[in-house]
């Protein structure tokens, strides 16, 4: 029968992600937006279009439409799929074979927290980069916004592969893997060490679910801003195939005279250095690139860009997924 029971943090992981994802998305595309605003880098994205979470939240309302703030959802709820799925399943499923190994407790039947975070971040970092694609294509959705050419889910699929190819769908997976191990490292450990501790005062009932879930969600978005500001504009950042100015009437091959430009939903503009280079180009080459080149034009706080939307987000989002995820393993 054990082994039976074996699928179900997997299935319920998912559901539980999914019904969460759908309670905050709206927030999620505040941070994002916010994440991407006042790059000096990128003239698309240097303007400060957004003075807060609200701010944002009321412009994209008003401007866009309230269905704008929905923009990327189904790519999202693709992720949380395949990303919920296999992080809790495996997180649940780590901790108890190392339970059965005896790495898991002590004689007192404690918890080694270095196990239980080793299990944590091993789910959160593998199931993220299985999941990167859909988490690339949630990004471009919402900051696209609604009415653009890449709106639809299938169509910003085809763009991304057509101008950018399979690697295009990868495109910020070391911080994405980076961000969801931390997340689960602080996250799922703290959970389970709060409830653990809050049973005697409220049992395993929905009030401790709800406050152990709630403190989870600060401790994970304190150490998760920075490399969420870092995997978004990643994420968001285009490879940029621009005009060759010496002979713009030449013909074919791959010589001067060669015209590439952008598909028309491509917004970014590049530096004037990369203009007439006739080369690929993208702002960031890398994690560590992005995050000196932020920190240096914006200050050490625009890695925290977005960070009250994420908090405000991570609460109820965890308060709906762990609530949910206790109530089906009550149920079954």
């Amino acid at each position: 029968m054990g082994e039976i029971r074996d699928w179900r943090p997997f299935v319920y992981g998912g559901v539980a992600s999914i019904t969460a994802e759908f309670g905050t998305f709206p927030i999620d595309t505040t941070k994002t937006r916010l994440q991407i605003q006042g790059q000096k880098i990128d003239q698309s994205f240097a303007e400060l279009r957004y003075r807060g979470m609200t701010d944002a939240f009321i412009k994209i309302s008003k401007q866009e439409g309230i269905n704008a703030l929905y923009s990327g959802i189904w790519p999202a709820v693709l992720r949380q799929a395949t990303y919920g799925t296999i992080k809790f399943g495996t997180y649940y499923t780590l901790k108890k074979v190392a339970t059965e190994r005896g790495w898991l407790l002590d004689k007192a039947g404690n918890e080694n927290l270095w196990c239980n975070a080793g299990c944590a971040t091993v789910a959160g970092a593998v199931s993220s980069a299985i999941a990167n694609p859909t988490d690339v294509l949630k990004v471009r959705m919402q900051v696209s916004g609604k009415g653009t050419n890449n709106a639809g889910l299938v169509r910003c699929f085809k763009e991304i592969y057509v101008h950018e190819g399979v690697r295009g769908l990868w495109r910020g997976v070391g911080p994405t893997a980076q961000r969801a191990a931390v997340i689960a490292a602080v996250e799922l450990p703290v959970y389970d060490f709060c409830k653990l501790h809050l049973m005697e005062t409220f049992g395993d009932q929905v009030a401790n679910h709800f406050i152990s879930s709630f403190i989870a969600s600060l401790g994970s978005a304190v150490a998760s801003t920075p490399i969420d500001v870092i995997r978004t504009r990643l994420m968001n950042q285009r490879r940029v195939h621009q005009l060759q100015l010496h002979n713009p009437g030449g013909g074919g091959g791959g010589g001067v005279g060669t015209a590439t430009v952008p598909p028309p939903s491509t917004s970014v503009t590049p530096p004037p250095s990369a203009v007439g280079s006739g080369h690929h180009h993208k702002f960031y080459t890398g994690s560590l690139d992005c995050a000196i080149q932020t920190v240096r034009n914006e200050g050490f706080r625009a890695l925290y860009k977005g960070f009250v939307p994420t908090w405000v987000r991570m609460g109820p989002w965890n308060i709906i997924f762990f609530i949910t995820y206790e109530q089906l393993k009550q149920m079954y």
